[in-house]
């Protein structure tokens, strides 16, 4: 798909210093528009201001589209929603890579693609045995998915499209193979190899928890939570990871490298990490007498304590992905006979309390998608360290599709943010010798 430019802009006016210059405004299918600050600079002297970015579009985009305000995420125009309800994880990849819904044919032709490429390089089992054991398996995803550049120079060349597709190809086929990996390091087991009669979701769980010592049947309840939990995940705008994969990716990275990078800025706790702060939290509290507790200090603005799993930054009304995995949430816990864990009763009684506190509904502070994903990984068995790995797995078909939109976008630039400087003026340097001792 071609991106179109922007076309016929409305008009803002600023004045400063007794002079007025016009800003471009666009508008897009959806959402705010946007002043065109590119010349704004040049014309005045003048940089803005804007910490974290939240008013600011980095870059255009026909992926994803979200409204906060209405509970509203979009895939490529379709509700997600309907998507985790009517289809899987291999349909939406494609849809986000390509732009539309695959025909009965080309959905077999890509995941048989996808297949083809689940293996990664032998050699490559050779860099874990380079980590402690207890490594992070994040910090061994940070190293592997780098690492990929070295074994596959045929698809490095950026500018090449067809070079561009096999990388993606590459990495939404090997990620879940990477990662199973990593967790079998962790607990000193075999590597289990992907099965290509298997589905991409039916593969994650059996590289988790197979061994060659005995058959493992794979749970097809826990196998479509694990395919909606990817779906779910699979895309989010232009949040913290993406954002770092496209400014790595606009100074010509390899794809392999900008997908590492944006592994790194996802395992931060404010970002990928916070369902692991969810049953942080919930150790925390440690059992269900004391949610009023909890409830009373996370109200309490100088408490420092905040309930993890609740409200986002985007979304002021019901996260819409939350929706789909309470219900996959409860089946699982049916599914697993885990109603009765201490940790999971203590989950399923912060829900009910702060889905019917006055304070929380008028706050929209909602459990949001970490809060059940979390409790659906401990559900399955699935350790704490791997619960952002595997939305790491997630995030990799959105994070390739964006790369490759800004890799097709005439008017990406090499990102360059300016800043405000508040330290020293200018100054001499002055010799040692004539420096004052500072005074004890």
């Amino acid at each position: 798909m071609t991106m179109v430019a922007p076309q016929a802009p409305h008009v803002a006016q600023l004045s400063y210093q007794g002079k007025t210059i016009d800003l471009p405004v666009y508008f897009g299918t959806d959402g705010p528009g946007v002043l065109d600050l590119q010349g704004l600079y040049r014309e005045t002297g003048l940089f803005t201001f804007d910490p974290g970015f939240t008013s600011t579009a980095s870059c255009r985009s026909e992926i994803t589209y979200i409204d906060g305000d209405k509970g509203i995420l979009l895939y490529r125009g379709y509700p997600i929603q309907q998507l985790a309800e009517k289809s899987d994880f291999m349909e939406v990849a494609y849809l986000l890579l390509y732009g539309e819904l695959p025909t009965s044919s080309q959905k077999g032709e890509f995941v048989q693609s996808v297949h083809k490429h689940t293996l990664v390089h032998e050699q490559i089992s050779a860099f874990y045995r380079g980590f402690r054991r207890d490594a992070h398996p994040m910090a061994i995803m940070v190293g592997v998915v780098g690492a990929l550049s070295s074994f596959y120079h045929d698809s490095l060349d950026i500018h090449d499209t067809a070079q561009r597709q096999i990388a993606a190809l590459r990495l939404i086929a090997k990620m879940p193979t990477l990662a199973g990996m990593a967790y079998k390091y962790s607990i000193g087991q075999p590597f289990v190899y992907p099965q290509s009669h298997l589905s991409y979701a039916e593969n994650m769980l059996n590289m988790l928890f197979s061994t060659p010592t005995a058959p493992y049947d794979i749970n097809p309840v826990w196998a479509k939570a694990i395919d909606r939990i990817l779906i779910l995940h699979a895309d989010h705008e232009q949040n913290a990871s993406t954002s770092t994969i496209r400014l790595a990716g606009s100074s010509g990275a390899n794809p392999f490298a900008c997908i590492a990078a944006g592994i790194a800025a996802l395992w931060g706790p404010a970002h990928g990490g916070a369902n692991e702060a969810v049953l942080g939290m919930l150790t925390e509290i440690g059992h269900v007498g004391r949610i009023p507790e909890f409830i009373k200090r996370a109200k309490d603005k100088e408490d420092p304590f905040r309930l993890m799993g609740f409200g986002h930054r985007v979304y002021k009304n019901y996260d819409p992905r939350a929706f789909v995995l309470r219900e996959t949430c409860h089946e699982i816990m049916g599914e697993s006979g885990m109603k009765d864990n201490p940790t999971l009763q203590l989950a399923m009684e912060l829900e009910r309390v702060a889905l019917a506190d006055d304070y929380f509904i008028e706050k929209k502070l909602y459990p949001n998608v970490d809060f059940y994903s979390g409790i659906i990984f401990r559900a399955m068995g699935i350790p704490v360290s791997m619960f952002t790995v595997l939305f790491a797995i997630a995030r990799t078909v959105g994070w390739i599709s964006q790369w490759k939109e800004m890799m097709a976008d005439p008017m990406q630039k090499i990102g360059r943010p300016r800043q405000l400087y508040v330290g020293q003026g200018y100054r001499d340097f002055i010799p040692m010798e004539k420096r004052l001792e500072e005074k004890t």
